[in-house]
């Protein structure tokens, strides 16, 4: 019994808003989370605006940059945002080993609700598909649960972009429904899926990626003994 006429929803135990997330260096065993800034553009260039590399921009907001003063101006926009932390993935191993090589940001930040998203993720082709680029998004997942106590971590995708969509069911998040009609980018429609993994979720999901990401779970060349799929699979509601 409850003193409302109505259901409501169970307290949230000693709720205090979070704190905004500060732009931190972040540590992997195969990548370095870090700020993004000026003096990492030239080598972002290189990995995600060569001859062809613009099927990677085909979803984002704007064509492929064709020289590095665009980029440089579509960065810095992301640095100078108010409402977003971006931040730049530099590979420990590989061909771009120490050049950063990707981006994303924590977007969508709501502290009073504890509610934040991973955004603007782009991988360069050389990072794209490795156990950098996941460790990448594991440690913005870890450092919004673990250190700053989210509750929520959304992921959020045009409905056509298949490879965003399979990195989501792969990496553990729940898909949460359709937002139709939701954007205009480059001038077409954008419907939007939501994706999100919540705190009583995540430890389950930090312990599947912790054992993909475990060097024992991979071969002298790399090759993943275990795939991340076979230890998500489960965890989060699969859409037909």
């Amino acid at each position: 019994m409850t003193e409302f006429s109505y259901p409501v929803g169970n307290v949230v135990e000693a709720w205090e808003a979070r704190p905004w997330p500060e732009p931190v260096t972040l540590e992997g065993s195969y990548v370095r989370v870090a700020p993004l800034s000026s003096t990492q553009y030239s080598d972002l260039y290189a990995a995600v605006c060569g001859p062809d590399d613009a099927d990677l921009w085909t979803y984002r907001p704007i064509a492929m940059p064709t020289s590095l003063q665009d980029l440089w101006m579509h960065l810095a926009g992301l640095v100078d945002a108010p409402d977003v932390v971006p931040f730049a993935f530099v590979p420990k191993e590989g061909e771009r080993e120490g050049r950063a090589t990707g981006v994303a940001g924590y977007h969508a930040i709501n502290p009073a609700n504890g509610s934040i998203e991973v955004g603007g993720v782009l991988f360069g082709s050389a990072l794209a598909r490795t156990r950098a680029a996941t460790e990448a998004i594991h440690l913005l997942m870890s450092h919004a649960f673990d250190t700053l106590r989210y509750r929520r971590f959304e992921w959020k995708l045009d409905r056509l972009n298949e490879p965003s969509r399979r990195a989501a069911v792969r990496l553990g998040f729940t898909y949460e429904g359709r937002f139709r009609n939701h954007m205009v980018v480059k001038g077409r429609n954008r419907d939007t899926d939501w994706f999100s993994v919540t705190a009583e979720e995540w430890p389950a999901v930090r312990e599947a990626h912790e054992r993909w990401l475990a060097p024992e779970n991979f071969d002298a060349d790399g090759g993943q003994r275990v795939s991340l799929g076979s230890l998500t699979g489960g965890l989060g509601v699969r859409q037909d």
